[in-house]
């Protein structure tokens, strides 16, 4: 008699037992009774083999992550999403949970934190054996991994304007202007000439000219001393600031909303973009009056029509500033906050109104606008 231990299911086993049988009939019943019972049992059904997590973001130990970073997680197989949540995925700073949100497809995990992390911060991401797969299948034991966000505990320094911070409106092609508008604060051009200041219906001075739609003077490049020095300071001034705006390093903020930013609170740091951002809706910014925020766009920057910028808790628009590699344009009739810092071109669209400084490495467009010094 021949005794054969076979297994009933993945956990138990049976005794088959064989009597007069020849021995190759024997043979072939087993192998004919492996193939059933090795395909009636699952990966997941085997003793021993459990779901894992299989990669992270961030991963484990890296620094100057952006504090709008969402945290992911990516699991060796599909997991029963009802225990993927809050209970099992938990981001922490020290002993303080952060709250937010977890959603899953497929087999990644994404926690969404309900606001910005704190600056320079180490925070520890823990997927708990709570988590199971669809056969119900627990992680053998808790994922666990840390990384520190980038950004600064300290408030950031402002951009330096050196003197370009004397002018209201400051261009190096053109001044063009639509309409009536009215500005309050001085306007450059160098090097353009008088000339490329066009719509203003300019009354000439010594050295500087005037204008009706203007509270403050104009001044161009081949105006009389020492006007031309002192324009061509405030241009490489310009250019400077602009340098030292894109040049921060260790962004706060990194591609946040995709460049959409509209409906959203910008909190006090430095955020960057590297295509372009976009207004369609109102946008606050809020801070105290010491804050700064420094805003770097690799692209255009387009503010839709009739939106507006708010200031809150006592920001100011002379500490809010938007380097921009493309063309700025505000929206008809919106309101903007700020110093632009552009590359290219500023186009202030029909009604169009701003709080701030317009400074660029092109031409300034007006129509019909309000333009006001911080």
């Amino acid at each position: 008699m021949i005794r054969l231990y076979l297994p009933l299911s993945c956990d138990n086993n049976v005794t088959i037992k064989f009597t007069k049988m020849k021995l190759k009939n024997v043979f072939s019943i087993i192998a004919m009774l492996m193939i059933v019972f090795m395909f009636s049992c699952t990966k997941d059904d085997q003793p021993g083999i459990r779901p894992s997590v299989t990669s992270t973001y961030p991963l484990n130990n890296v620094t100057d992550i952006p504090r709008n970073t969402e945290i992911e997680f990516t699991f060796s197989e599909e997991m029963d999403p009802s225990t993927v949540n809050n209970s099992t995925f938990i981001l922490k700073h020290g002993v303080t949970t952060v709250p937010g949100a977890v959603t899953y497809s497929g087999n990644t995990a994404t926690f969404t934190p309900s606001g910005p992390l704190a600056a320079n911060t180490t925070y520890t991401a823990t997927v708990t054996t709570g988590a199971t797969s669809l056969t119900g299948n627990s992680l053998e034991t808790d994922a666990i991994w840390s990384f520190t966000t980038g950004g600064s505990t300290t408030v950031l320094a402002v951009v330096n304007l050196g003197s370009s911070d004397d002018y209201v409106i400051l261009a190096k092609t053109a001044i063009n202007n639509n309409s009536t508008s009215a500005v309050t604060g001085d306007l450059g051009l160098s090097p353009a000439a008088t000339s490329y200041v066009t719509g203003l219906a300019l009354t000439d001075a010594t050295g500087y000219a005037t204008s009706v739609q203007v509270t403050g003077k104009i001044f161009a490049a081949d105006m009389a001393d020492p006007t031309p020095v002192n324009l061509t300071t405030a241009v490489n001034n310009m250019l400077t600031a602009y340098t030292d705006a894109a040049g921060r390093p260790s962004p706060d903020f990194l591609e946040l909303g995709t460049g959409n930013i509209g409906g959203k609170t910008l909190t006090p740091g430095l955020y960057k973009w590297t295509t372009t951002v976009t207004m369609p809706s109102d946008v606050t910014i809020s801070g105290s009056e010491t804050d700064v925020w420094i805003f770097q766009i690799a692209g255009d920057l387009s503010m839709s029509t009739a939106v507006r910028i708010t200031l809150n808790g006592g920001a100011l628009s002379r500490n809010i500033f938007w380097q921009v590699a493309g063309q700025a344009t505000l929206g008809t009739t919106s309101h903007f906050e700020g110093i632009i810092l552009s590359m290219t071109g500023i186009t202030f669209q029909t009604g169009a109104s701003i709080n701030g400084r317009a400074l660029a490495q092109t031409a300034v467009v007006l129509d019909a606008n309000t333009v006001t010094e911080p």
